[in-house]
């Protein structure tokens, strides 16, 4: 989280693909640790909002993008077009995703990120397997999210591509979602 954070300072365009360690967990910008009952010490905090998640079974992403690339969209309308290239990755793996404002859902706040629904989570069968959250200056915006890829035991800990019979190990993931990443916005990476 403190390498989102500093580059999300920096504000060059950034896409990058991380996993974590088993049994740890992110909180959202203003949450606080106190409120949990989470043990251990492999907790982070993110620079956006959101709930509890966690993680060690899934893949995470970060885009960090100057606004001025994205011209006059509007919050609404960036959450829609930097969550473009998540639609196609879960498409190519045969499934039939929608974002939550796109179906009937009832919008709800959790202190676990995987408990509630916001417009641009994204939903397969009723399941949100996909959550996303922002983080924006006027000249930059920072956006991550986290594709589970297993079941995690820990209660709040939402659904996964497992549950749907895909089996993807993270080096899978991490392909297919660079490709994704480039078919939807025609970019060419450099390291």
């Amino acid at each position: 989280m403190d390498l989102d954070k500093s580059l999300f300072q920096i504000g060059e365009p950034t896409f990058r693909l991380y996993s974590w360690t088993p049994n740890s967990f992110t909180l959202g910008r203003s949450q606080k640790i106190e409120d949990t009952k989470q043990d251990g010490n492999n907790w982070a905090k993110r620079e956006t909002g959101g709930g509890l998640l966690f993680h060690g079974h899934d893949i995470s992403y970060s885009i960090i993008v100057p606004t001025k690339l994205l011209g006059n969209k509007s919050v609404k309308e960036s959450y829609e077009y930097l969550c473009g290239f998540l639609l196609h990755f879960y498409r190519k793996l045969g499934l039939h995703v929608k974002y939550a404002k796109d179906i009937n859902l009832e919008f709800t706040k959790s202190f676990y990120c995987q408990e509630g629904f916001e417009p641009y989570d994204i939903i397969c069968d009723g399941k949100k397997i996909g959550g996303n959250a922002q983080r924006r200056t006027k000249i930059t915006i920072l956006q991550h999210g986290s594709i589970p890829l297993k079941k995690d035991a820990r209660k709040f800990s939402g659904h996964s591509l497992e549950e749907f019979n895909i089996n993807l190990t993270r080096k899978e993931s991490r392909k297919l979602l660079k490709q994704s990443f480039i078919e939807v916005y025609g970019v060419k990476f450099e390291k």
